[in-house]
């Protein structure tokens, strides 16, 4: 079974809060991560918005890249942003959410989705996923 993490999940990996501990009881019941090619680039541009501390904005963009050594990467090639702009006509989601979906649509089921992007939850039950959140 794959696990396929968005921004919002592998985010929560390292912030106090009441999602960390589910994303973190997903990750140790699952190793096999996934995540769209996306996910590092999007959760590296939000760190410095997390905090003013640049010894701790240091330490978790290193851990993300550390952790991001184990993650299965799904590419944003031309497969995937048509399957994007498909969620995106015919779902009410947002385009980087769109991205993410179909990233993890093209894993072989069943599959596994963390997010706590309330926008995502419906739209990864319709295709099937077995969603974590909170």
């Amino acid at each position: 079974m794959a696990l396929a993490l968005d921004t919002t999940a592998l985010l929560a990996r390292y912030l106090d809060g009441p999602a960390r501990p589910v994303v973190l009881a997903a990750m140790a019941d699952d190793h096999d991560w996934c995540a769209s090619a996306l996910a590092l680039t999007e959760a590296l541009s939000l760190v410095d918005r997390l905090g003013d501390d640049p010894s701790r904005t240091d330490d978790l963009r290193r851990a993300i890249r550390d952790d991001w050594e184990r993650v299965h990467v799904v590419p944003l090639d031309h497969r995937c942003l048509d399957r994007a702009a498909e969620l995106g006509r015919t779902q009410p989601v947002r385009t980087v959410d769109a991205l993410h979906l179909a990233a993890a649509d093209r894993l072989p089921r069943p599959v596994r989705f963390v997010t706590f992007d309330p926008a995502q939850i419906p739209v990864a039950v319709s295709l099937g996923f077995d969603v974590i959140s909170i």
